[in-house]
């Protein structure tokens, strides 16, 4: 701490003061440390990876969160769980869907929380749940006590490879996608593939368009397995072959990680490179102090679109509608072949995402940029693709521009379905 005086030491060796004290400067760092892990059968009895680094005490009680889908399909699981290791729990049931994404339902968890008496410093809440239930329970956590710990449990799959990652928390409110929220990341994210088996595959495509995103801007081998692989991932719900018994002969393993000696299969790859390739955009930016972030493609236009939608859209979907804009949009530039955008638009139907809304209307897209450009601080920061696999920065996309870009899509799509 700096504090800006006058002072000079006397005869007795003590301090005589001038003028006085008007303005102190205060500096100190919080270092952030994190873990993701790959893990397998968590809710088996035997597996005690939930509880690990719990002291004695610690380990006694438990309070966990979870959404009514959850619960149906795993709710006796999760309570048997701690009843086996003996841990006094209470699980909290939530509405789930991202219409119940508000501050009643965090209101909700920090009143519960103070029923059950949680001790904050030994006893971190577990949310088991989508990224809209990990957001709402981790946005809790940012605020009662000022930070309590949480565990990240993932149960779609874009709560593994987005929600599930990152440090940010929210809720909507006043008509606005994660109006509300924190930097607050969880001590620890357990990502456990075997809860992928009982989701619909809509909500597999949900989570495979946030994987396309980190493709598009950033990894053309992970394009390339989408774009080969696409429609067998959605199938099998991203499941290893250990876990689905002997690959097809029409996917055959990677073949060059298997001249390497290895035997990666496609989804865990695409699972692994599309986790890998956000923490490396996330973590030297964790707290988005530079606005200009490649992980922002397709989140320009899309939260303004699934709000208006709601519940019509997904969160993935909304992401795949405002890709596919922006790739006509780049296209129109030269930044994309008209090759590209139709392998890009094609893997898109592969994996069973829109490439059309009826909202992607001037007005509301024109609405979409203005509130976009007032949350990257006065510019639009707009992510493009440039070929496949790579990305830049634009800032002057005219309404025009836009409107046209929107129709040359509308047009294309509608030559596609006839």
């Amino acid at each position: 701490m700096q504090q800006e005086t006058q002072s000079t030491r006397n005869n007795d060796g003590l301090f005589a003061v001038g003028s006085p004290v008007t303005h102190w400067s205060v500096q100190s760092s919080n270092p952030v440390q994190y873990e993701i892990r790959a893990c397998q059968n968590l809710l088996d009895p035997s597996n005690s990876t939930i509880l690990e680094g719990a002291s004695d005490r610690g380990a006694q009680r438990r309070f966990i969160v979870t959404d009514r889908v959850v619960d149906s399909l795993y709710g006796e699981r999760i309570r048997a769980y701690f009843e086996h290791h003996g841990v006094e729990h209470r699980v909290l049931v939530l509405d789930d869907g991202e219409t119940h994404k508000s501050m009643d339902a965090v209101l909700r968890v920090a009143e519960a929380l103070d029923a059950f008496g949680i001790d904050r410093r030994r006893e971190p809440v577990i949310a088991i749940g989508g990224g809209v239930l990990m957001d709402i329970v981790g946005f809790a956590a940012s605020l009662y006590r000022r930070s309590t710990p949480f565990i990240r449990i993932p149960t779609t799959l874009i709560g593994l490879v987005d929600a599930g990652v990152g440090a940010k928390t929210g809720v909507n409110h006043n008509g606005h996608k994660n109006r509300l929220g924190t930097y607050f990341p969880a001590d620890r994210t357990l990502l456990d593939r075997s809860f992928l088996v009982t989701l619909h595959e809509r909500h597999i495509s949900n989570g495979l368009a946030e994987i396309l995103k980190m493709a598009l801007i950033k990894d053309a081998r992970l394009f390339d397995l989408l774009e080969h692989h696409g429609a067998h991932l959605l199938r099998t719900k991203l499941q290893s072959p250990a876990a689905m018994g002997p690959t097809p002969a029409d996917v055959p393993v990677d073949q060059r990680l298997a001249a390497r000696g290895l035997h990666l299969d496609p989804a865990t790859e695409v699972v692994e490179r599309a986790i890998q390739g956000m923490l490396e955009e996330l973590q030297p930016n964790l707290w988005e102090k530079v606005l200009e972030r490649v992980v922002d493609y397709g989140h320009t236009f899309s939260p303004t679109i699934e709000m208006n939608a709601l519940p019509e859209l997904l969160h993935g979907e909304a992401v795949a509608v405002d890709m596919a804009l922006t790739t006509v949009l780049a296209e129109r530039r030269g930044l994309v072949s008209a090759y590209q955008r139709e392998r890009i638009l094609s893997v898109m139907e592969q994996l069973g995402l829109p490439s059309w809304h009826p909202l992607c209307t001037p007005e509301v897209l024109t609405g979409a940029l203005r509130d976009t450009v007032r949350h990257r601080d006065g510019k639009q920061r707009l992510p493009l693709p440039v070929g496949i696999g790579s990305a830049v920065f634009v800032n002057d996309v005219t309404e025009e521009e836009l409107s046209a870009a929107a129709q040359a899509l509308r047009e294309h799509v509608a030559g596609v379905s006839r």
